[in-house]
């Protein structure tokens, strides 16, 4: 027997997962080493159990069984759910009980994208311990090999049925389109919607790792055209649209328009605040300040956080806060769920709201705030500078006595409204977005940014795309 040892490609090891490009910087050699280490880890905490998922990517099957091999090869019981979306596998590991679990997905990247992304006990695997993983596979630092055992296991009817228990919209029938967009959420998103009241529409509802309609993230506009024309046309009540593994959701009014992350998180807070008077609802940095000032007017307790699925996640257990979301359009319900980022669920939590509500979720977004944003902006800035760029501005910001929070990056407030300033964890860029409540004042703000990157010696980025009204 040779002795266990693996090179993984740099660029792989994430901050939240892993991922990289299908024949040039993950392959099936990648997918067993993580099974092997990853599988090592669960062992020697005295795990015996480990939940598989997969999308519906033409790599995930390949990856998938590689990945079975390493942690049976740890001597671990395998629960193999198939395909389907992650938030499914995020519910057989507490349905199952297991020590850990591993969903093979590429989430909302091009076809040829893929990736891992973890969960140890009930916990996000993500950080200090993604990179533990290329340093036990450097070092072949594995438990002995030895046989374990793996089982096919279809919790799909358990899933559905489970959604389907929190419905609370009566028997009010909405007319709803709903966009999985080809991916892994496709076959669940159907029977989902065959078991709730009223009519539904389910478009690009084949499973297909060529996404052949349109790119799978719901938070970019063109990608949600279809649905729009759709909900129009068939004059439905709103739309309801998923990323490439299901964690993700997007959402469109009766009239077509989108709704950012946070302004979703609105309408949902306000629902959950009823039963939680004062909790603790908690958004990234890049959320608009409507959303903070409309939890507290609702009587919550708005906490800005961290942008990441796994950072988030994190706090709510910490604050034990029943909701929580992200602009990317990642929402985590705690109250009657599990703390996970659910698509699928946010979504039956959605319609239970419009049916209940005396006005339609175009008058709820049409009441909300007007303020004018840009939209994210995303620049080129080498790993090993970013970070030193955010300290730098961080430096300035406190000699001038700016009004900063600083959870993650710099959010500087002005009279006019804010801007932001972050190094992304996942790739060499800035991450800047600013907004204000008139078109002048946003001037203004992107000015103030723009000139903190000049005094850093980088080039202010782009603002020629259009301010997005919201």
């Amino acid at each position: 027997m040779t002795a266990f040892t693996h090179q993984f490609h740099p660029t792989s090891l994430r901050e939240y997962d892993i991922r990289g490009i299908i024949g040039q910087t993950l392959s099936g050699k990648d997918a067993f080493a993580i099974g092997r280490c990853f599988g090592s880890i669960v062992a020697r905490e005295g795990g015996k159990k480990v939940a598989v998922g997969y999308d519906g990517r033409l790599s995930s099957p390949e990856l998938e069984e590689q990945l079975v091999a390493g942690l049976v090869a740890c001597g671990l019981e395998v629960a193999r759910i198939g395909c389907g979306p992650t938030p499914m596998l995020y519910f057989a590991s507490y349905e199952l009980k297991a020590d850990g679990a591993v969903m093979v997905t590429g989430s909302h990247n091009p076809p040829n994208y893929n990736g891992f992304k973890m969960m140890l006990g009930k916990k996000p695997f993500f950080g200090a311990q993604i990179q533990q993983i290329g340093q036990m596979a450097a070092a072949g630092d594995v438990v002995p090999e030895a046989s374990g055992s793996s089982t096919q296991i279809d919790v799909s009817d358990a899933y559905v049925a489970r959604l389907l228990k929190d419905y609370d919209g009566g028997d009010r029938a909405l007319k709803v389109v709903w966009d999985p967009g080809n991916g892994s959420g496709a076959e669940i998103t159907k029977r989902l919607a065959a078991k709730l009241p009223g009519e539904h529409i389910v478009i690009n509802g084949e499973i297909d790792g060529n996404f052949p309609n349109h790119h799978p993230d719901p938070t970019v506009l063109k990608n949600l055209e279809q649905i729009i024309a759709r909900v129009r046309e068939t004059k439905a009540d709103l739309g309801i649209a998923f990323d490439g593994d299901a964690d993700r959701i997007g959402a469109v009014d009766g009239e077509g328009n989108m709704l950012f992350g946070d302004q979703l998180l609105v309408v949902l807070a306000r629902d959950v605040l009823k039963q939680h008077p004062g909790g603790t609802i908690i958004a990234d940095v890049k959320a608009s300040q409507v959303l903070f000032d409309e939890v507290a007017k609702a009587g919550g307790t708005p906490l800005m956080w961290k942008t990441g699925h796994s950072l988030i996640k994190a706090k709510m257990a910490e604050t034990k806060a029943p909701l929580a979301g992200e602009m990317s359009g990642h929402i985590f319900f705690a109250d009657k769920w599990y703390g996970f980022d659910d698509a699928p669920y946010s979504a039956v939590r959605l319609l239970g709201i419009v049916a209940r509500a005396g006005e339609s979720l175009a008058q709820m977004r049409d009441a909300l705030p007007k303020v004018i944003n840009t939209p994210e902006l995303r620049f080129n800035c080498p790993d090993e500078r970013k970070f030193g760029v955010i300290q730098e501005v961080k430096g300035r910001l406190a000699t001038s006595g700016a009004n900063v929070q600083d959870v993650d990056g710099v959010r500087v407030l002005t009279e006019d409204g804010w801007w932001l300033l972050r190094a992304s964890n996942t790739q060499a860029v800035l991450v800047a977005r600013a907004e204000a409540k008139t078109e002048e004042g946003l001037e203004r703000l992107k000015a103030l940014l723009a000139e903190q990157l000049e005094a850093s010696g980088l080039a202010a980025p782009d603002f020629s795309g259009e301010n997005a009204g919201h």
